[in-house]
């Protein structure tokens, strides 16, 4: 059976069509992907995204098993409720998880990974909680809510593990509220909010009480959008989606996520991204942090040691046609491959996400094979559209 969320219901009175995703019953539209799509480029939508996993990490050694575990520095945060974006890799440098990791004190983190990688990446961290042979004293809580409306959690010390049951005052729920407008309308509906999240900056996290219970109000999203990621009692998620409907929030389902994702250049795991790839060719170079050379951590040998095959870049289709996922790209320089596509509607033009050879020019044409066609596209910037604006002019 599939999971639920805590706003499962809320989805079915606003009509929502539901799909598998990740093993849990996600809304993929509410009537029309299109008008979700352009409700957060150009106002407010919001996303149920209580799929995703957030992990707490405490203890005295918390920042150096982040500093081992991650490729991404977390040494770099030092202001409470900052946040790192990062990749964990395997010993050969492929990207086992992108993944976010908020700092509040050097003993206590909040991580959340994706859905559909969580019980691997649990998997993993315990791995390298006690594999090094020394151990680290620090303790991994990983709160899941399942469908009988209980928290699985795992408590990982070392190479030691236990699990137990809390009840449902435990769980979380998540909403993301994005749009140029979702800030203004998220603090129309939670006022009392305000004064713990107007002073956020970009990818920063602020811990803010209500009589509603503890709230953490994040200013990050997955769209290219402005706005906050709000993660709440579960018990009372019901109750927030509805105030922000009633602020004008338009609902969205994962139909719209993906292209706002796509048209803001954001990987997605899975497609863009896997074990096989390398964050160097995935476009993610800059979350490898290289500067304490002292530092070491799991799989930058590999790194080190390899050299990049492939390019991470973007595909604007010249031709009249829809670019998809793993279509063969054909250029000068030797075949490349899509990796996810879709119709923009913010540019009304297909649009793709592709690995393509290291030596493949910007502004350079190349050919997408399409249903037995080779249609043609030029090579862009892998970023499309960003805060209601296309940056194709940029490069």
């Amino acid at each position: 059976m599939p999971l639920r969320t805590p706003l499962y219901e809320s989805h079915l009175a606003a009509g929502a069509k539901m799909v598998d995703f990740s093993g849990w019953e996600m809304p993929i539209h509410y009537g029309s992907q299109i008008e979700e799509h352009h409700a957060v480029r150009r106002a407010a939508g919001m996303f149920d995204v209580s799929h995703m996993c957030a992990l707490d990490l405490v203890g005295p050694a918390s920042r150096d098993y982040l500093r081992h575990l991650l490729a991404n520095d977390v040494a770099k945060l030092t202001v409470p409720g900052k946040a790192l974006y990062s990749c964990m890799l395997d010993e050969t440098g492929g990207v086992i998880d992108d993944l976010i990791v908020y700092y509040f004190s050097p003993e206590h983190y909040r991580i959340v990974v994706n859905a559909g990688t969580a019980d691997k990446d649990i998997a993993w961290m315990r791995a390298c909680l006690g594999g090094t042979g020394r151990g680290f004293d620090a303790t991994l809580h990983v709160r899941r809510r399942g469908n009988d409306d209980a928290v699985k959690m795992i408590a990982l010390q070392g190479s030691d593990a236990h699990e137990r049951r809390h009840d449902a005052r435990d769980a979380v729920a998540m909403i993301a509220v994005q749009g140029p407008q979702a800030r203004e309308r998220f603090w129309a509906a939670f006022p009392e909010h305000r004064a713990a999240s107007e002073p956020l900056g970009v990818f920063q996290a602020a811990e803010s009480t209500s009589s509603g219970g503890d709230w953490l109000v994040a200013r990050t999203g997955y769209t290219g959008e402005d706005g906050f990621e709000i993660t709440v009692p579960a018990a009372d998620a019901a109750r927030i989606w509805d105030r922000l409907l009633a602020a004008g929030v338009k609902p969205c389902g994962l139909g719209a996520r993906d292209t706002l994702r796509l048209e803001a250049g954001m990987n997605l795991y899975g497609q863009d991204m896997n074990e096989d790839i390398t964050p160097y060719e995935a476009g993610l170079k800059w979350t490898v942090d290289l500067k304490d050379a002292a530092r070491d951590f799991v799989g930058k040998a590999a790194l080190a040691a390899a050299t990049p095959r492939n390019q991470f870049a973007g595909l604007l289709l010249l031709d009249r046609g829809v670019l998809r996922a793993h279509q063969k790209v054909i250029t000068p320089q030797g075949e490349g491959e899509t990796t996810s596509g879709s119709f923009s509607p913010s540019l009304n033009q297909s649009i793709a996400l592709a690995r393509l050879p290291a030596s493949v020019a910007l502004g350079s044409e190349v050919e997408v094979e399409i249903r037995d066609k080779r249609l043609k596209a030029r090579v862009v910037k892998p970023s499309f559209v960003r805060n209601g604006k296309s940056c194709l002019s940029e490069g």
